[in-house]
């Protein structure tokens, strides 16, 4: 089996600056890509920003320049730095990955439980 949790979430004022960290456990092989989503109160889920297994990085244009992801290959964990936070960043954040394991044999795609950010005076 594979877990992927989320930490690092919180409340935070606009213009402030939080980091999230997704470690991924289990009967693993390899990651390919990893990846942080968000869905706000009555919204879709949207891709925030993902990382592949060579560093190759993509952003949503709501969030570029202002978020960093990366990534831990020998920790099997994703990070997201958020500054210059805005009201508008409020969400549940999740994490997911590509994940191949050894038990089950498989590659599958993995979600964390979600982690909540707040951006709020």
């Amino acid at each position: 089996q594979v877990q992927l949790v989320e930490s690092g979430g919180g409340l935070v004022q606009p213009g402030g600056s939080l980091r999230l960290s997704c470690a991924a456990s289990g009967s693993i092989v390899s990651i390919a890509s990893m990846g942080w989503h968000r869905q706000a109160p009555g919204e879709q889920r949207e891709l925030v920003a993902y990382v592949s297994s060579g560093g190759s990085t993509n952003y949503a244009d709501s969030v570029k320049g202002r978020f960093t992801i990366s990534r831990d290959n020998a920790k099997n964990t994703v990070y997201l730095q958020m500054n210059s936070l805005k009201p508008e960043d409020t969400a549940v954040y999740f994490c997911n990955g590509v994940v191949v394991s050894s038990w089950p044999r498989r590659v599958a795609e993995y979600w964390g439980q979600g982690t909540q950010v707040t951006v709020s005076s």
